[in-house]
Parts: C-alpha cells; structure tokens; sequence
C-alpha cells in the first residue's frame, strides 16, 4: 500500500446566530474526486458540531453564547484527524467551558475511527495506554484531582504525525486552571499493539 497519498483541502464555514450569541467556524473537506467520502466525512463533522452547541446549552439556556473553532492535528498518509473546540458562557457564570472532541478520518473511505479500533484484538490497550500516562503524570508532577484510574475504553483522542495523543476534559482530571491534560505517546512505544492496517500502523510505518 502506497503512503504517499495527497492531503484533502480543508476549509473553513462560519456559522452564525442571527443575536450573534453562536459563532462557529468550522471545517469543510472540499476538491476531493470521492464526493460520497466527502459527503461521508462533512456529515460527521456537522453533526459533532451540533452536539457540541446542544451540549453545551445554547439552545436550553438563552443566556449562553457559544463560540466554536478547530484545529488541523494530521493530514497526511490518508489520515486526517482534526479537534472540533467550543467555549460556551452562560450569563452570571464563575467562567466559560470549553470542549474539545476529535475526529479521525480514513480519507479513502470515509471512516472516523474510536480508540479501541486502532489496537488489535485482545491487546489491552486500555492498560497499556493507562500505564504510560500514569508514568507521565509522575515524571511531569501533574497534580490531580482524584487517584488516576486509568482511561475509559472510548477516551478522547487525537493523532499528531507519529504520535497518539490521549487527552482529558477539563474538569475530568485535573483543576481548570491546568487545563486540558493532554499525554502525547509515540507510536513506536505502542507498536506492538497497533494495528498495522490502522491509523496509527499507517504511521508508523518508515516508507
């Protein structure tokens, strides 16, 4: 299987509310020969964007504002993997909220990968991933706000280059002051559990 594989032209969509208290840029795959891939991929996008504003109030709460952007993480090797960001504020509130959530794309099919699907069957990947990041908590003195447990099965994630990177809500961790924990692993330190057809063998892979 050939790596080398163009990257998909991304753009950006604003959405906003009449009132002005929803303002969402967004990302949209455009130029690409596939336009049911395209479709398939634009689709999800959307739709993790509308949660993200359901989620956080907007529509309950007439007193929320929402804004909304996102971050290009990897696109390359037919992998993109992409943050959708909202900070909603709710009028009287300490401070806002922000969430991130990711999405990871197969470009030639369409398909967003959840974390279990990039390891192979009956790894264990939860333990493995758990064990190095409690190792980086230690070694980068990270304060928590509860004893680590481990990950949840679907923890929030994105790929970077030659690295998973797991990361934690705020809140979900550590204080908000610290922000958003995020533990960048290489892929080489996971390789043996990778799946080789997968995002991250992908990656991991020299050619």
């Amino acid at each position: 299987m050939s790596l080398i594989k163009n990257p998909v032209q991304v753009i950006t969509q604003r959405m906003v509310s009449a009132n002005q208290r929803l303002k969402i840029d967004y990302p949209v795959i455009v130029g690409m020969a596939n336009t049911a891939v395209q479709q398939q991929m634009n689709t999800a996008i959307r739709g993790l964007v509308s949660r993200l504003i359901i989620d956080q109030g907007y529509y309950q709460n007439h007193q929320t504002t929402v804004s909304g952007w996102y971050e290009l993480k990897n696109n390359q090797r037919g992998i993109l993997s992409l943050n959708i960001i909202n900070y909603a504020y709710a009028q009287g509130a300490a401070h806002g909220l922000t969430v991130i959530k990711s999405l990871i794309f197969d470009i030639e099919t369409g398909k967003a990968y959840i974390l279990a699907e990039l390891f192979k069957p009956g790894s264990n990947y939860v333990k493995v991933l758990s064990d190095i990041i409690r190792r980086q908590i230690k070694a980068r003195d990270i304060i928590l706000l509860d004893e680590f447990k481990g990950i949840r099965p679907d923890q929030d994630f994105y790929i970077a280059d030659k690295c998973l990177v797991i990361y934690f809500q705020l809140y979900e961790l550590t204080a908000y002051a610290f922000g958003f924990p995020m533990f960048p692993i290489s892929v080489y330190e996971i390789q043996d559990i990778i799946r080789d057809d997968g995002p991250l063998g992908v990656m991991a892979t020299n050619d």
